[in-house]
């Protein structure tokens, strides 16, 4: 018999809510998936471009499932691209950006690819590669940090300048526009 031993990880369920606070997402729902390598964020209408070498990545994130009311319209430094195997087999090249993700108190940089997740159960996947050496999963349990959206998840708290390695609050993020300019992606 297994004797329980007090975890010094965090315990998280199956399914959790979670912010992406430099991307604008104050809260999404989240299938932990420690089966699946990578993260993937529901993500539509991207585009690429470059500014002084560098390229970036807008794209829009409905976060409420089977829902197109609420949208994020969000920038991102693009990181490349990977090749990621659905569960059914498909293959499909990605992008994929590094961004700060929340639960409950505790944030962390996650890297994530964006793609279209409209007819999956859950518009964020998060794979073991987020959560290993931070939590501990029990695939029988959800919501353990609350069973509805946070209401402290309502505003981004985390800013981070563009050129900045802090990941801690700070200005609000900014990014050069496609067409040249220099956008701010939140108030």
């Amino acid at each position: 018999m297994i004797s329980s031993l007090p975890s010094p990880l965090p315990l998280i369920g199956w399914r959790e809510w979670v912010a992406f606070p430099q991307l604008g997402v104050p809260w999404i729902k989240a299938k932990i998936d420690t089966g699946a390598r990578s993260s993937a964020l529901h993500a539509v209408d991207l585009h690429t471009w470059e500014h002084h070498g560098q390229a970036y990545i807008c794209f829009k994130v409905y976060a409420q499932q089977r829902s197109r009311r609420e949208m994020v319209e969000a920038v991102a430094t693009l990181q490349g691209y990977r090749r990621v195997r659905s569960s059914n087999g498909h293959q499909e090249r990605r992008p994929v950006i590094t961004t700060l993700v929340t639960l409950g108190d505790i944030s962390w940089p996650i890297e994530v690819t964006l793609t279209n997740r409209e007819a999956m159960g859950f518009r964020l996947l998060l794979g073991r590669q987020a959560i290993s050496q931070r939590f501990w999963t029990d695939p029988s349990r959800s919501f353990l940090y609350g069973q509805h959206p946070p209401s402290h998840l309502s505003q981004p708290s985390v800013f981070i300048h563009e050129n900045s390695d802090s990941l801690s609050p700070s200005q609000p993020l900014l990014y050069p526009s496609p067409q040249g300019g220099r956008r701010k992606t939140r108030p």
